[in-house]
């Protein structure tokens, strides 16, 4: 079904064009000097020591958790039955790297209005038994990191953070992704970058960069540089060593033709956040006291992936009309993340318990939506928006 107003729309022009063709012409399609220019880039570009790019920022997301199992560093490692707190609202692959790894979820529930975490029910929720939090900044909006590292000072909790969604977004001049000891983009096609498929990880530690390099690629030492903080130093002999697995690896290697996207799109994302804010600012300007409505208030500076529209409590719309009014005015739209995700039946198969009520979590499943953002002034989907819920039918 085609759409007046997608969820997403392409930022590629013929700057990628170019960079597919110096790949193709150069016959060298795995992962290459391509990539290693994009990981350069994109640690210079968000201040990290170091970045790794996967194939997808769910990949991104395994071999964070992955990495907290082998790393040698008491203040980092997690084991099997270690506790993890994660938000009740996100996609998948918040939550299965973390339960394939034997880490036991504890959801809470997420602020109604910011979408992130529910700060109060997130102090409940910690306990000696926490080890980690996994904080995800939900549709661009980054967390209040002050408030959330007052919650953890003095604790042993390691911080984590999903920032697929969020790629640019800024809290207290820094960003978003930097704030943990690991931070995940991704780099889907409908995310503020896009490389076809891929995602990143970031870390300042050098031992944790080591072992994602090994994860990446088969769990060998092949791409590690010749002295490591995984095995010291590597040996001289090149067909000994290329073939010498230390860690239990995967295949999660990006394609040289997105290494080589990548770095054509992030000269395009300080313009790409700052259309995005451009759309925001006129979308809450229109709609920010609407009667009916809640829009996502910003945390910091969001990189505003996409626009939120969650009834408000007491309201007499229902979620099903408004579904319907935006489809006949030509929004494509679809539920907020995966909503109240521990009310899915993969849970039975994920170790985990629940922090407390997850009522606002509930509302946004039953009563939460949310439509594209762009790179491009959409002030036209505005005001069709503004003329849709105008004219909706309550009850």
């Amino acid at each position: 079904m085609s759409f007046r107003f997608p969820l997403a729309t392409t930022t590629w022009d013929e700057a990628e064009e170019r960079a597919i063709r110096r790949v193709m012409a150069g016959g060298r399609y795995t992962m290459g000097p391509e990539v290693a220019a994009f990981e350069a880039a994109f640690a210079q570009q968000f201040g990290s020591r170091f970045a790794v790019m996967v194939n997808s920022g769910s990949s991104a997301n395994l071999l964070m958790a992955a990495a907290l199992t082998y790393t040698q560093n008491p203040a980092l490692r997690l084991s099997r039955g270690d506790e993890v707190i994660v938000p009740a609202v996100s996609w998948p692959t918040t939550y299965y790297p973390l339960s394939q790894y034997g880490y036991r979820l504890k959801f809470v529930d997420i602020d109604l209005k910011t979408l992130n975490y529910d700060l109060a029910a997130l102090e409940a929720a910690i306990d000696d038994q926490t080890r980690a939090i996994m904080v995800v900044n939900l549709l661009g909006n980054p967390n209040d990191f002050d408030a959330i590292a007052r919650l953890t000072a003095g604790r042993d909790i390691r911080l984590l953070e999903d920032n697929c969604e969020a790629m640019g977004a800024r809290f207290a001049g820094r960003e978003a992704g930097t704030f943990g000891a690991m931070g995940s983009f991704s780099c889907f096609f409908s995310h503020h970058i896009s490389t076809m498929e891929g995602g990143v990880v970031v870390t300042d530690d050098e031992e944790l960069s080591h072992i994602l390099l090994a994860l990446r690629a088969h769990g060998w030492t092949r791409d590690l540089p010749k002295h490591n903080r995984l095995v010291g130093t590597k040996g001289d002999d090149p067909f000994e060593e290329s073939f010498r697995f230390v860690l239990p690896g995967y295949n999660l290697r990006p394609l040289e033709l997105s290494g080589a996207i990548g770095r054509e799109q992030l000269n395009k994302l300080p313009a790409i956040i700052e259309g995005r804010r451009a759309n925001a600012a006129r979308l809450t300007q229109v709609l920010g006291d609407h009667p009916d409505l809640l829009l996502q208030r910003e945390i910091g500076d969001s990189s505003w992936f996409g626009f939120s529209l969650v009834i408000r409590p007491g309201s007499s719309l229902t979620r099903p009309g408004l579904v319907r009014r935006l489809s006949e005015a030509g929004f494509e739209c679809r539920p907020i993340v995966a909503g109240n995700f521990a009310r899915n039946e993969v849970m039975a198969h994920l170790d985990h318990h629940i922090s407390g009520p997850l009522r606002n979590a509930d509302h946004i499943h039953d009563n939460g939506l949310f439509i594209g953002n762009h790179h491009t002034p959409m002030d036209e989907a505005i005001e069709a928006l503004a003329s849709a819920l105008d004219a909706i039918e309550v009850g």
